[in-house]
C-alpha cells in the first residue's frame, strides 16, 4: 500500500470479471445517455413543452424511482450477486427505442401531460432507479473481488461521455437515432451481464460486518434503519448533494439560450458535456485514493462544497465561455459523492444492507428532492430566470453542508482502513 501505481499498470492488473462489470457499466451509460442527455430539448423543441412542463416530467420519474428504489434496494440486498434485477433492468433498456418511438411520441402529441408521464414512468424504473441497482451491485462485487469500485464506475463516465459527444449531432438530424443507439446498448448490456461468473465470489449468500460475523438481510432490519440517527444524519447530506441533479436536468436549456443559433448552441453543448464527462473518467478513477486518504466524510464535504461553487458560479456568470468553464467542474464533484458515500455506508452501517442504504439513503431521497424541486426550478426559470434560480439552489447547498459537518459520523482514516480490511477478511473464508 502507498506504491503509485500508473492507471495502465492498475488496468493491466485486473480479472476478467473487471472489464465485464466495467463493460456493463458502460453500456448502461450509453443507453441512458442516448434517451436522456438531451431529453429537455427533445421535449422543448418537438413538443413545445414550456420550463414549468419539461420539470413536471422529471418529477414524474422522480416519484417513480423514489417508490422503485427502496425495493430495488432490498431485492438486490437479497440477491447479493445474482443478476436476476440486472437482467430486468437490461430488458428495460433495450425497449427503449421502440418505447420512445411508438408509445411516448404519440402520446405527446395526443396530450402532453400523459406523454410527460409516459416518459417519466419509464425513465423512472429503467434507469433513475436502475443505475441505482447497477452501482450498488458493482460496489457489492468489487468489494468482495478484490478492487475499487470506483475504478468499475468510471467507465460509466466513458460510456455518458463517449454517448453526448454525438447526441448533439445526432438529434438534428433525427431524434429517433438517440432511441436506438440506446437500445443496441441495452441489448449489449444483456450480453455482458449473461457472461459475467459471481458464482466464486458468492458462495455464501451473505455478507460480513464489521466485526466479521455473518449477517442475513431481512425486511425488518432494513426498516430499522429509519431509527438510527446516522441515517437521518445522511439523509440531511443528500438533500443538499442531490441539488446538483436538478441543476443539472435544464442546464443545456440555459446553455442553449446563450446562442442565436439553437442547433448550433445544441451541438456545442453535447461536446462541452463530453468534455466535462471525459475529465469525470479521470477523477473516478483517482477519487478512490483520495477518499482513501482523507477519509469518507471529508470526501463528502469536499464534494458538497465543490457542488455550492459551481451553481453558485452558474448563477453569477454569463458568457458561454465562462459557464462552460464552471460546468467542468461537474467532473470531479460527481465522483467524489459517490465513492465516499459507499465507503461511508460500508464503514457506518451493516455492509450486508449496503445496496438499500445507497437505493433509499441516496437514490430515493435524490428522487424526492428532485420530485419537489424539479417542478419549483422549471417554474423559477420561468418567472425570475436561471441565474437567480441557481443562486438559490446553491444556499441550499451551502446549508446542508455546514450541518452536514455536524452531524456526520466522523471516524480516522485509520479506523475506515481497519473495518474494510475486516471485511475483505472475512469475505475470503
Amino acid at each position: 500500500m502507498g506504491t503509485n501505481v500508473s492507471l495502465l499498470g492498475k488496468l493491466k492488473s485486473m480479472p476478467r470479471e473487471y472489464w465485464i462489470l466495467s463493460l456493463s457499466m458502460y453500456l448502461f451509460f450509453v443507453s441512458w445517455a442516448g434517451c436522456y442527455s438531451l431529453l429537455a430539448i427533445w421535449l422543448q423543441r418537438f413538443f413545445n413543452l414550456s420550463g414549468s412542463q419539461t420539470g413536471f416530467t422529471y418529477a414524474v420519474f422522480s416519484v417513480t424511482a423514489f417508490l422503485l428504489q427502496p425495493v430495488y434496494g432490498l431485492i438486490q440486498d437479497k440477491l447479493v450477486l445474482r443478476r436476476n434485477l440486472i437482467f430486468y433492468i437490461g430488458i428495460l433498456m433495450a425497449l427503449c427505442g421502440p418505447y420512445y418511438i411508438f408509445v411516448c411520441e404519440p402520446l405527446l402529441r395526443l396530450n402532453l401531460t400523459l406523454g410527460g408521464v409516459a416518459v417519466g414512468v419509464y425513465m423512472g424504473f429503467a434507469y433513475q432507479a436502475g443505475v441505482g441497482a447497477l452501482e450498488s451491485y458493482s460496489e457489492r462485487f468489487s468489494r468482495r473481488a478484490g478492487f475499487e469500485f470506483g475504478h468499475v464506475r468510471m467507465w460509466g463516465s466513458m460510456g455518458w461521455a463517449s454517448t453526448v459527444a454525438v447526441t448533439g449531432i445526432l438529434i438534428n438530424i433525427n431524434p429517433h437515432y438517440n432511441f436506438y443507439l440506446s437500445t443496441v446498448a441495452g441489448l449489449l448490456f444483456l450480453g455482458c451481464v449473461y457472461t459475467l461468473r459471481s458464482g466464486k465470489f458468492s458462495l455464501s449468500q451473505v455478507d460480513a460486518n464489521t466485526d466479521g460475523q455473518k449477517q442475513k438481510v431481512t425486511l425488518k432490519e432494513a426498516l430499522s434503519l429509519t431509527k438510527l440517527p446516522a441515517f437521518w444524519a445522511l439523509v440531511v447530506y443528500v438533500v443538499g448533494c442531490s441539488t446538483y441533479l436538478v441543476y443539472d436536468q435544464q442546464f443545456m436549456v440555459r446553455f442553449v439560450s446563450l446562442f442565436e443559433d439553437k442547433e448550433h448552441g445544441t451541438e456545442l453543448y453535447g461536446y462541452l458535456n463530453s468534455t466535462q464527462v471525459f475529465l469525470e473518467f479521470a477523477c473516478t478513477f483517482l477519487a478512490p485514493f483520495v477518499v482513501n486518504k482523507i477519509g469518507a466524510k471529508n470526501g463528502m464535504l469536499l464534494a458538497s462544497t465543490i457542488m455550492f461553487v459551481r451553481i453558485l458560479l452558474s448563477g453569477l456568470v454569463e458568457s458561454a465561455l465562462a459557464i462552460s468553464a464552471v460546468k467542468l467542474l461537474h467532473a470531479p464533484e460527481v465522483p467524489l459523492v459517490i465513492i465516499s458515500l459507499f465507503k461511508y455506508i460500508t464503514t457506518r452501517f451493516n455492509p450486508a444492507l449496503s445496496a438499500t442504504l445507497y437505493l433509499v439513503g441516496y437514490q430515493m431521497i435524490t428522487q424526492v428532492v428532485g420530485a419537489v424541486m424539479a417542478p419549483i426550478a422549471g417554474y423559477g426559470y420561468d418567472t425570475i430566470g436561471f441565474a437567480h434560480t441557481y443562486i438559490i439552489m446553491s444556499l441550499l447547498v451551502l446549508v446542508t453542508t455546514v450541518l452536514s459537518f455536524v452531524l456526520l459520523k466522523s471516524m480516522t482514516v485509520k479506523e475506515e482502513h481497519q473495518i474494510n480490511e475486516a471485511m475483505a477478511q472475512a469475505n475470503t473464508k
